[in-house]
């Protein structure tokens, strides 16, 4: 379970997004934004370790489906900071997208084991 990639890369990920946001805040003392990329971004792992230990195919494929839509959210916040100009570096974003194309190949893979 600790070797899938999916879960290697997404608590990677959030682990990156801590010390953004908090180089961020200290260094713009910008908040609002930052906290709430925190909540979704660090959510991402924490959903797709409740899959790992789920009730059945359907309760895993809803775990996924819930980190999904957080990696969206995180998509959305980092897009923000980024255009906005608090914060530069485009390389978590990309990050962010390739947990996201994992997200929908083990979801997608997921359903079509489950239709089987």
């Amino acid at each position: 379970m600790s070797d899938s990639p999916l879960m290697v890369k997404s608590k990677a990920f959030a682990l990156d997004i801590i010390r953004i946001c908090n180089a961020i805040h200290k260094a713009k003392h910008e908040s609002i934004l930052t906290k709430q990329l925190v909540r979704s971004g660090t959510s991402i792992g924490a959903n797709i370790r409740e899959a790992f230990y789920a009730h059945g195919k359907a309760d895993f494929v809803a775990k996924l489906q819930i980190a999904l839509k957080e990696c969206s959210e995180s998509e959305y916040w980092l897009e923000l900071l980024i255009e906005s100009g608090y914060y530069d570096d485009k390389a978590i974003l990309e990050k962010c997208i390739e947990v996201k194309k994992l997200l929908i190949s083990s979801i997608n893979t997921a359903k079509s084991k489950a239709d089987k």
